[in-house]
């Protein structure tokens, strides 16, 4: 069967958080049907170790860094992200000592697209399962089936909701992550910080590992009473941040007895804890871990310092020409945008803001994070069936007193942007992945064009 053919039915298939029609039941979570369809494959999520990141903000930045790390250690690392901004196959990739990460080809992906699809099938038709796994399970069972095919030496796996009943939270983690909490998914995880980090606490084993950072009061208490409860040793990444805040990128950090210097191509200050997460856990995995698998993670402080200088993970504060692209969709990725705008030096005028985003989120508390800090706000709908309505984002940017129009599209936006950013200004893309996801090529094709530059 065909790449296009794969893709099509994955897409055809429920999205986890999608609102059920009128009558129907909200989807239940849990991980027997996960299991059950990785045992049918031959439980591939077995034949590798892995290390599972959860949070609400900086997963996908720790786990790419930390993979970085792990292949510049001379690894063969699997890397499972989601959601992707461009391209389904991002969410899998395969990064190799010596080489750039590269995603799962389009013949490798519709073959184990399709393997998973006439097992999942038969499971059903069996009434082993008691219907077809989500997209999101599909993803994750194609992965586990990828990483064991490619022979990957270890699997950097990002949760992809909460933790506990994730479908990634099958596997047994070397190490357990957990990044900065906030709300988000409130709907699905609970309405305070205590109950959704009690749920990205769930990916904690008993007598396993946690790298984490002291956070918000409410998160260290719930994830310090279930540390206890569970003999996890816990490991403070807190020693990976640098004394002084520099916006830079670069500074210097003593690991494991020398000093390396950090050189981090991913901007903005909130980063830093995101490096210091991935620094930690590859420490714990080298200090903790190596012994029991053969000594075969060698990792270095010159090798730590290798993997975060070479860092792939767009869409984070990437500055493409005349546009800033950053996947801020929550309050708390709103205000780490805030904060990297308001330190603009100087200060580019006008400064114009491209928003979109989906209905699920806290779209009137983003609003008045950032729009205030714009000349002017085009409001568009976001590529997914859970994009929030041009009449919603109006009704959020008429709060703020900014001054905002709608566009019909997010390219009619984009267009828009370059128009009123002149050559002077900055058009900010934020909002949702599938916004950025969206405009990113269109800006780079923009960026390479002849007519963007004269002497190409």
């Amino acid at each position: 069967m065909s790449y296009a053919a794969a893709i099509e039915g994955l897409y055809a298939l429920a999205g986890e958080l999608h609102a059920p029609a009128p009558g129907q039941p909200r989807r239940k979570f849990e991980l027997d049907q996960m299991r059950t369809l990785a045992a049918a494959l031959g439980h591939p999520e077995k034949t590798f170790p892995s290390v599972l990141v959860a949070g609400t903000n900086g997963k996908g930045s720790t786990s790419s860094t930390l993979a970085s790390i792990l292949a510049a250690s001379g690894l063969r690392v699997g890397l499972y992200t989601s959601p992707h901004l461009t391209r389904v196959n991002e969410r899998i990739q395969i990064l190799a000592p010596g080489q750039a990460s590269a995603e799962i080809s389009d013949d490798a992906f519709a073959r184990r697209y399709f393997q998973v699809d006439d097992t999942a099938r038969r499971l059903v038709a069996e009434r082993a399962l008691p219907g077809y796994p989500s997209f999101f399970e599909a993803m994750t069972a194609l992965a586990f089936l990828s990483f064991s095919e490619e022979s990957v030496d270890i699997a950097i796996l990002e949760v992809g909701m909460g933790g506990r009943l994730d479908a990634t939270n099958i596997v047994e983690p070397l190490v357990s992550v957990i990044t900065d909490i906030s709300l988000d998914h409130t709907e699905w995880l609970g309405p305070t910080i205590t109950d959704i980090t009690r749920e990205k606490a769930g990916i904690l084993r008993e007598n396993g590992t946690l790298v984490t950072l002291p956070q918000h009061p409410e998160a260290n208490q719930a994830i310090g009473e279930i540390a206890v409860a569970r003999n996890v040793e816990g490991v403070n990444a807190a020693d990976y941040i640098p004394s002084r805040t520099t916006e830079s990128g670069t500074y210097p950090v003593r690991v494991l007895d020398e000093t390396i210097e950090v050189a981090s191509p991913l901007p903005g200050a909130h980063q830093q804890r995101n490096v210091a997460l991935a620094i930690a856990t590859a420490v714990a995995i080298r200090n903790r871990i190596s012994d029991n698998l053969g000594n075969k993670f060698r990792i270095t402080p010159a090798s730590i310092a290798e993997g975060i200088r070479k860092t792939n993970w767009p869409g984070r504060l990437e500055q493409i020409g005349r546009l800033l692209f950053d996947v801020a969709h929550n309050p708390a990725g709103a205000w780490a945008l805030r904060a990297a705008i308001s330190r603009l030096d100087p200060e580019p005028r006008p400064l114009v803001a491209v928003f979109g985003c989906l209905r699920d989120k806290a779209i009137a508390e983003i609003a008045q994070v950032l729009f205030p800090l714009f000349d002017r706000v085009i409001l568009t709908e976001v590529p997914s069936p859970r994009t929030a309505t041009l009449a919603e984002l109006s009704a959020a940017a008429a709060t703020t007193g900014t001054i905002a129009e709608t566009a019909s599209s997010p390219r009619e936006a984009l267009e828009r942007a370059y128009a009123l950013a002149g050559e002077s200004g900055l058009a900010v893309i934020t909002g949702s992945v599938y916004l950025v996801g969206e405009l990113r090529p269109a800006a780079l094709a923009h960026l390479t064009a002849p007519e963007a530059n004269p002497e190409a």
